[in-house]
């Protein structure tokens, strides 16, 4: 076999891969869906803690509401451009593992913040008033910057689960994610609740809130690099002949052959690889999967007007099923973000701005503690009906 024909064969393997990508394994899928478990173990972090410790550090109570609406509007912006831009990456580790590793560490980092923010500031400054200026800003960044990333992060997972596998892997890869994610709730859930103040470990790290950061962010951590080595992505557009991404249904040729034009010649700039995820069609009604430089550089451009008009021309059965959405997370967030506070401050009459040594406040943390296993029953429910 020569070396042309070796390499040809290589790329027309790497263009069936693109297309019809192999069966994977379930370990594979398995190994796939894991990262959903450690993102769940941290949001059940932040769910249940974050609320507590913006009123402890001395947020007031008319703002920490507001908090919790900046990221998704942030995400809401952000996420359809950035996420366009990912499907023209040309990293050599692929379309969407760079952009979950950003993310993971961006969760990481937030999470930091959080959750330790505070015994920083109160170990470093002296003066109360700058401790109480610093708490609230650093918790605050770092609640914002976490729930930013994990919310943003779940779209490249599903997108990187969608360009590698076939239609029977993303159904299965799916139940996967969804088992995953109400287990990882409720672990999560489950450590928030145990009171840890009297254990071997709250004796060295002297913090509740130390403890569940080092056990979220060794869970996130491995099982993200679990998740990014699970199942190799090809780089978009490297070492493989544009030309044959150009695959047309006529009538000479079958579904998925691979011709060369007819006087042996091509512009190899005329065609350029688009999103899988995007077909269009070509002037003989052939399905086609490349586009024009021109096509290309228009889907690139996404604006916060034509996101606008995209909403507002979807088809009404999309609309619908956004409506609901947006109903059904309303209803849900409302509960799950305040549900350990009002345990907290309603059920158990604890006080959140009391000093730490305080009845009060020690009252209150048992009320929290409460709520989380409320979280946790919830999540294990979810996982089993998933």
């Amino acid at each position: 076999m020569t070396r042309s024909t070796a390499l040809a064969g290589d790329s027309a393997g790497q263009v069936a891969e693109l297309l019809e990508p192999p069966t994977r394994s379930r370990l594979r899928l398995f190994m796939h869906s894991t990262v959903m478990f450690g993102r769940e173990f941290c949001y059940a972090a932040e769910g249940a803690f974050a609320t507590p410790l913006l009123l402890s550090v001395g947020l007031p109570r008319s703002l920490y509401s507001t908090v919790w609406l900046i990221s998704p509007f942030l995400g809401f912006i952000l996420q359809p451009v950035l996420g366009s831009a990912s499907d023209y990456s040309r990293s050599r580790w692929g379309r969407r593992r760079p952009y979950i590793l950003v993310l993971g560490v961006l969760m990481v980092l937030g999470m930091t913040l959080f959750l330790n923010g505070n015994a920083l500031v109160t170990a470093t400054l002296e003066d109360r008033k700058q401790r109480l200026i610093w708490g609230v800003l650093i918790t605050v960044l770092g609640v914002i910057v976490f729930d930013f990333s994990a919310d943003f992060i779940d779209s490249p997972i599903k997108a990187y689960l969608f360009d590698v596998c076939t239609h029977q892997d993303k159904e299965k890869a799916l139940h996967f994610h969804a088992l995953l994610t109400g287990l990882g709730g409720a672990v999560g859930y489950l450590t928030g609740a145990i009171e840890w103040k009297n254990t071997f470990l709250g004796t060295i790290l002297g913090s509740e809130y130390q403890i569940i950061y080092i056990f979220s962010v060794i869970n996130f951590i491995i099982f993200l690099i679990i998740h990014l080595c699970s199942i190799p992505e090809i780089p978009f557009g490297q070492d493989v002949d544009l030309q044959k991404l150009c695959l047309l249904q006529n009538n000479t040729h079958g579904y998925g052959s691979i011709e060369s034009p007819a006087d042996g010649h091509s512009d190899p700039n005329l065609y350029k690889p688009r999103s899988l995820s995007v077909v269009g069609k070509s002037e003989d009604n052939s399905q086609c999967i490349c586009m024009k430089p021109s096509e290309e550089k228009a889907l690139r451009h996404i604006t916060l007007k034509s996101l606008f008009k995209a909403l507002l021309s979807m088809p009404s059965h999309y609309r619908s099923l956004c409506v609901s959405h947006l109903i059904g997370w309303t209803a849900f967030l409302s509960t799950m973000l305040f549900f350990t506070d009002f345990m907290g401050q309603v059920v158990y009459n604890g006080n959140p701005y009391a000093e730490h040594n305080s009845t009060s406040y020690i009252t209150y943390e048992r009320g929290v503690e409460v709520g989380c296993w409320g979280l946790c029953i919830n999540a294990i429910f979810s996982a089993i009906c998933s």
